[in-house]
């Protein structure tokens, strides 16, 4: 099943698009092992997603470690840290 991937912010912009389908293989367990997988589609999300401490992730609408589970996640979706002002 395709997993509905997004970005938002400067990560999108940098990607060059908002929303993906990726059918993740079956030994990506994690955020990271995703964002692994992720950064070998093209050399714009190798770039966007280079400095992990400059992104946040949410899997189905809830903000998660790096470490966590993506198995049965319909959606994940990578933005950059919230600030006020």
């Amino acid at each position: 099943m395709a997993t509905t991937v997004l970005y938002f912010a400067w990560i999108k912009e940098r990607i060059g698009t908002g929303k993906e389908h990726i059918e993740f293989p079956n030994d990506v367990s994690t955020v990271a092992d995703a964002i692994g997988v992720l950064k070998q589609l093209s050399p714009q999300h190798a770039n966007a997603l280079q400095d992990m401490t400059r992104v946040r992730v949410a899997v189905d609408q809830t903000h998660v470690p790096f470490d966590a589970s993506i198995k049965n996640a319909s959606e994940i979706a990578f933005f950059p840290p919230v600030t006020g002002g």
